[in-house]
């Protein structure tokens, strides 16, 4: 698969697959103002941690190509100023602010707009590098966790989608794939804006690997026929006592530890976020349509109000172990050292 992100260097600008018109649609699109960046970040044409990264690193660069000013300190204060827009598009996924921050560094001393403009896109430039051979990386430590022959869960889409490119619980089953085993996937189908059904049945299917797409609420039957060896998700924040993920995965975790199913987490360290407990995260809250209204057609009663959080908690004692491209954690407490 493609890249899922990257910087046109002849038109100077953002191109990204626009994940809102798949599976019907594979289509590029471009983001050549920061509006246009943020808009894409928060109706969903980029997503996934790792990717909200990358892009977060170009939204500096594109910021540094589009912002002018009198002087280099007002320059470069316009320039954070748009990068911080970026970085509060999306406030869950730590990975957005990490990379604006990342980009942000590299200006250091510059010494004109020139060398800001030439900073920022190399440090954007090296993060997208670094994330395939993150998820590499990752893919081959999680490979040895998935046994020939598994029927492997997963929920949302945490697949190249997600990331530049080879995917983190995704890179794993295809990873264990390269390695020569036989892995079948359930997806399930992650409502309420179908990641699971939409994205991770394309990829997986566009790869010859064999899916099939379940309900969210199917889950726990199916692992309890038993035909569920492994659950394996990404993540969009690993705290020291929880993991942030798509709303849907602490279900999961509690079914498959009930039914004594391995649960794992796959993620690159840039996810780590030592500073704040689970408790002090916020978890985004989307609007009522995404739940409300399905092909144009409302399927809630009109003034009846909906909850829609983005993501849930789950406590790090229902994760089997952690994979990360430096390894994997059945300690989770080895994650923070």
């Amino acid at each position: 698969m493609d890249r899922t992100i990257w910087w046109d260097h002849q038109a100077d600008r953002i191109g990204l697959v626009d994940q809102t018109l798949l599976p019907g649609r594979y289509e590029a699109t471009a983001c050549a103002a920061i509006d246009e960046l943020v808009e894409a970040i928060q109706v969903l044409r980029v997503r996934g941690a790792p990717a909200l990264g990358v892009a977060g690193a170009y939204g500096v660069a594109l910021a540094a190509r589009t912002i002018t000013a009198d002087d280099l300190e007002e320059y470069v204060s316009r320039v954070r100023e748009a990068s911080n827009r970026v970085r509060s598009a999306r406030p869950t996924a730590v990975n957005l602010a990490w990379g604006v921050d990342r980009a942000l560094e590299s200006i250091g001393d510059a010494g004109d707009a020139d060398e800001v403009r030439a900073r920022t896109l190399a440090a954007a430039e090296r993060l997208a590098e670094e994330d395939l051979v993150m998820c590499r990386a990752l893919g081959a430590h999680g490979a040895a966790l998935i046994p020939d022959g598994a029927t492997v869960l997963t929920h949302c889409n945490a697949g190249a989608l997600a990331c530049v490119g080879w995917g983190t619980a995704l890179g794993v089953v295809r990873s264990a794939v390269e390695a020569g085993k036989r892995v079948n996937v359930i997806a399930c189908e992650t409502r309420p804006l179908l990641q699971g059904a939409r994205l991770t049945a394309y990829e997986l299917q566009r790869d010859g690997i064999p899916v099939t797409v379940c309900p969210d609420s199917a889950a726990a039957h199916l692992m309890h026929e038993g035909g569920i060896d492994v659950v394996i998700v990404g993540a969009d924040r690993i705290c020291r006592d929880a993991v942030f993920n798509k709303v849907g995965t602490y279900m999961h975790a509690i079914t498959a530890h009930h039914h004594g199913i391995p649960f794992y987490v796959a993620a690159p360290s840039s996810t780590l976020d030592p500073d704040l407990p689970g408790a002090g995260i916020e978890i985004e809250e989307r609007g009522r349509d995404e739940v409300a209204c399905y092909g144009g057609t409302s399927t809630v009663p009109a003034g009846v109000p909906v909850r829609n959080p983005a993501f849930d908690l789950t406590p790090l004692d229902l994760v089997t172990a952690v994979i990360t491209e430096k390894g994997v954690f059945s300690d989770p407490t080895a994650l923070f050292p």
